[in-house]
């Protein structure tokens, strides 16, 4: 039997200079008061202010509320809540990486609401519903535009998540143009950001489904013929769009089938040594997937014939092996430190680490393709140290 729940964005608006476009999407939604929610570094590369122009000359008034950090602290969440309110906001606008983002869900429901932040961690916690909200990604690799998952960062530096339908967009708007500036450190971040995404989802144990599989298999092909080129070539349009286009379709594709024990081991890197999201994926990707191996060799034998189709492999076995050594070997073209020492991990921090994944992380293991344990984490953790 094939039973399974599928749910996606209602409208997902890929144009080129899209951002145009933004005021009469948001007036089609009856917004006449827009909070847009963005990070320092797109207001001052001028982003942040085409939006508002787009939204004034739509009729709309607008607020740009630009203190969103990586890994977005609940604190400042609740001050991006507390300006919107005061503005009496009736729409929301997400602008920028997965952060903005994922701030932009949070607020559009507490907004709403009224419900506290604290309240809505977990799966289906959130009570009511939102705000109108359109999210306009200005990195490939999160998908967060088109999920309804919010990762939060407590004052403990823990990582909290908010899972609950309502966090879905009304609209996502892919403007590729607005990715052309993106330093090559983050163009590579996210990019294998993305790539995990669509690699867990269409391996994942319990949820992977007919619908996921089709876009984390067009999401991995998309991704990886593109992502060289943009590396080679910053300013390549056509080859950013298709990046775009990849993470959003991974994203849709993860956030119905989950990711898995990459993930899990990424976020201590988040939280402990400030390691962007995509990049702490990115160090953790070959041990994890090497160790998946005795497990999911068939299924990555296909999803390497899918990122290699100029290569032919004799065997399941090689080609499976190739998908790794081509995830490595990306990692390594793209400049971005390859060892977990580089960025500030010791041994004496991986016991600590591991604990944290099959404790506070559990739920991404469960549907990891092969059991996982305290001792095989901290192995994988120093394979890369």
């Amino acid at each position: 039997m094939m039973d399974f729940n599928f749910l996606a964005t209602p409208s997902i608006v890929c144009q080129s200079g899209g951002l145009a476009q933004l005021g009469s999407l948001t007036k089609g939604l009856s917004v006449t008061r827009a909070f847009v929610i963005t990070d320092p570094g797109i207001v001052a590369c001028g982003f942040a202010g085409e939006a508002v122009a787009a939204l004034n000359g739509a009729g709309i008034a607008a607020e740009i509320f630009d203190k969103v950090q990586a890994d977005p602290p609940i604190a400042v969440v609740e001050a991006a809540v507390e300006a919107a309110t005061s503005f009496g906001a009736d729409g929301v606008i997400g602008l920028g990486g997965g952060s903005s983002l994922d701030t932009a869900k949070v607020v559009a429901v507490a907004v709403a609401s009224g419900q506290p932040i604290a309240d809505m961690i977990g799966v289906d916690r959130v009570r009511g519903q939102r705000l109108p909200l359109i999210q306009v990604p200005t990195t490939a690799g999160t998908g967060s535009e088109v999920t309804w998952v919010s990762v939060l960062t407590s004052e403990s530096h823990e990582k909290k998540a908010v899972y609950a339908p309502q966090l879905l967009p009304d609209i996502a708007l892919l403007d590729a143009k607005l990715t052309l500036g993106m330093p090559r450190s983050i163009t590579a971040a996210t990019a294998l950001d993305a790539m995990v995404h669509a690699i867990e989802a269409a391996t994942s144990r319990t949820r992977k489904n007919p619908i996921s599989d089709g876009l984390a298999d067009k999401a991995l092909v998309l991704l990886g013929q593109n992502l060289p080129r943009v590396l080679d070539t910053p300013t390549d349009l056509e080859a950013r769009e298709a990046m775009l286009l990849g993470a959003t379709l991974a994203g849709m594709a993860f956030i119905n089938a989950s990711v898995g024990a990459i993930h899990a081991l990424s976020y201590p890197l988040g939280t402990g040594f400030h390691v962007p999201h995509g990049h702490a994926n990115a160090l953790v990707a070959g041990p994890v997937l090497r160790f998946n191996l005795p497990v999911a060799e068939a299924e990555y034998a296909r999803l390497s014939r899918l990122l290699l189709p100029a290569r032919h492999f004799n065997s399941d076995a090689a080609a499976a092996l190739a998908l790794i050594e081509e995830m490595e070997r990306m990692l390594k073209a793209s400049g971005l430190k390859a060892r977990l020492s580089e960025v500030g991990v010791t041994e004496a921090a991986i016991p600590g680490m591991a604990n944290e994944v099959v404790t506070g992380i559990s739920r991404l293991l469960a549907t990891n393709p092969r059991d996982m344990t305290a001792d095989d984490v901290a192995s994988l953790y120093r394979e890369v140290l």
